[in-house]
Parts: C-alpha cells; sequence; structure tokens
C-alpha cells in the first residue's frame, strides 16, 4: 500500500496526532514509533515523503535515515527536540531533507510536508517532459535532466533529488545573482525553509562539484544575499554557456 506520509517517532500521542491531523486534510499518513516498526513498514508498503525523530526507543532516526538512502530516495523531514546545529548539520548531511524543531504547529508542518509532496511530485514527470535545451555542459561538468543527474567528469554525482533540483535551477539561472528568497520559492516552494538548511545543501553540492570545495569556482556566494552559479567555457567540447 501507499501512503503519502509515514511518520517515525516513538512519541506515539504526538505521532498519531500529527498523523490524525494529516489525515483530516487528505494527505494519507501512518505512524509507526520504532525504527524496527518502520523497517518491517517499508519492506511491505511504500511512502512518499518520511517524517523521522532523531531519538527512538529501538536507535537512532540518523541510522534508519542512512539506511533508507541506502535503496530509496524519498524525501526525509527530520522531526526533533534536539535543536543543535550539529544535530541539524548531521541530519542533512546523512540525507535529510529538512530540519523541523519540537514542539511544532501542525498547521505549518502539514503545509511544509504538502509543499514537498508537491515538489517531488512535480519532478516525477515523464523523462520527455524533463529534458531541457537549457542543460548545463561545460565539458567538466554536466546537468542530465532526462536522468536528473549530474556528471563530473564522466563520474555520477551523489545528489538527493532535492540538491539535484537546487543545482539545475542554478544552472538554469547561471551568472546571475539568485537570491535565497528565490531559492526557497522555487526549489522549496516555500518560505518555512532556514538558511542552515540552504547552506548545507549547497555545501553538499559543492563537495561534489567543485575541484577544491573550500574556493568554488562554480556556486559562489554573494554574501547576506544569496548565490551566483558561474558557467565555465568548455573549449575542448564546445558546451553550453
Amino acid at each position: 500500500m501507499r501512503y503519502d506520509c509515514l511518520i517515525i517517532d516513538d512519541e506515539k500521542l504526538l505521532a498519531d496526532n500529527t498523523s490524525e491531523y494529516f489525515n483530516m486534510f487528505d494527505v494519507k499518513t501512518v505512524a509507526v514509533y520504532s525504527g524496527s516498526e518502520a523497517e518491517a513498514f517499508l519492506k511491505d508498503n511504500q511512502a512518499s515523503l518520511i517524517l523521522l525523530d532523531i531519538n527512538l526507543s529501538d536507535g537512532s532516526g540518523f541510522a534508519i535515515c542512512k539506511k533508507i538512502r541506502e535503496t530509496m530516495d524519498v524525501p526525509i523531514l527530520f522531526i526533533s527536540a534536539r535543536n543543535t546545529d550539529d544535530d541539524k548539520i548531521i541530519a542533512l548531511n546523512i540525507g535529510g531533507d529538512d530540519y523541523v524543531e519540537k514542539p511544532y504547529s501542525l498547521g505549518v508542518l502539514l503545509a511544509k510536508v504538502k509543499v514537498t509532496l508537491k515538489r517531488y511530485g512535480d519532478s516525477a514527470g515523464n523523462a520527455s517532459d524533463r529534458a531541457d535545451e537549457r542543460d548545463y555542459d561545460d565539458g567538466r561538468l554536466r546537468i542530465d535532466s532526462v536522468n536528473r543527474v549530474a556528471i563530473v567528469g564522466g563520474n555520477e554525482c551523489k545528489l538527493t533529488s532535492l540538491e539535484f533540483k537546487l543545482l539545475k535551477y542554478m544552472t538554469d539561472n547561471r551568472d546571475r545573482l539568485i537570491t535565497k528568497a528565490e531559492l526557497f520559492d522555487n526549489v522549496w516552494n516555500d518560505r518555512f525553509t532556514g538558511d542552515g538548511t540552504l547552506n548545507v545543501h549547497v555545501r553538499k553540492i559543492r563537495e561534489e562539484i567543485e575541484e577544491d570545495p573550500q574556493k568554488p569556482k562554480y556556486i559562489v556566494t554573494v554574501w547576506k544575499e544569496g548565490y551566483k552559479f558561474i558557467s565555465a567555457s568548455d573549449t575542448a567540447a564546445g558546451g553550453k554557456k
């Protein structure tokens, strides 16, 4: 069976209330209360999005996220009362798409879940619909919209769907200032996402595409404003700018 949302949280009352609220608004949701229950559930069912707590009775949400990422690219939103920057950075670096602190507003969380489901639904169209003549290719870095991958030097980058969408938006709008607000509106489709989440995803992309992520040449930061994607000349292969 396929669900819109799977909640993995050992706070049973909160998980059940969140699930009930989402179902009231036609987001088909189910809750489980441990890592082992989540593993058993995902063997026989599918979820379009996962809300994952960090502290579980039988282990860590970080470990569950890593295991899910081995086989699935489903969006994962961490939900946790832990609010340190280190926890947030770890969560995003291991494959989380966003980090929501507890206690959360059910209405705000529902809105975030809906826009995330829409974002991933929009990106799952037919391959022919995804092909884009603006795809970037400078001979070293190539964006392939049909297969939704970025390739550097012939090797496929390890990017989540969200990270690919972020990189694709930047290459489509290269050589100009792209503000943070613009990225939130057009990549995340919401204003609930924070600067920290954006910064971590940009850093992960840099680690995949830059020769030296500490001295980026493709994605440069415009202080307090946003980013620019700087196109490179392709003298060898006649790539697009």
